[in-house]
């Protein structure tokens, strides 16, 4: 009985080691990669865009951003898309405070 059970605890403690040195995930590996890609890209948007402020700023930044993609023209249109849905948004919860905001936030965010 002892000695079934030093082989059962010696069988599970090999099979988690084992599970412990599995390789990742590849979708994991690619999100991280991707994730490092944005940054290094963020980063680079921020330096060519510093002393900018407001709006200057924030098209700067959707210039840089978009022209590191894989098609400029796309991206900036549809960050324009969204920068407009924004401003939509923000009008029509403009007058609204705490959780009423909140509702206002969440109504608009599902109309999409």
């Amino acid at each position: 009985m002892k000695s079934t059970v030093s082989l059962l605890a010696a069988l599970c403690l090999a099979a988690g080691s084992a599970f412990a040195q599995a390789p990742k995930d590849d979708k994991a590996a690619a999100r991280t990669e991707m994730r490092e890609k944005m940054r290094a890209a963020h980063d680079k948007a921020e330096q060519a865009c510093k002393g900018k402020a407001g709006a200057e700023h924030r098209d700067c930044m959707t210039r840089e951003m978009c022209a590191q993609s894989k098609d400029p023209k796309a991206c900036e249109t549809r960050a324009k898309e969204r920068q407009a849905r924004r401003a939509q948004v923000r009008e029509a919860c403009k007058e609204k405070k705490g959780d009423d905001l909140k509702a206002c936030l969440r109504e608009h965010r599902s109309k999409k």
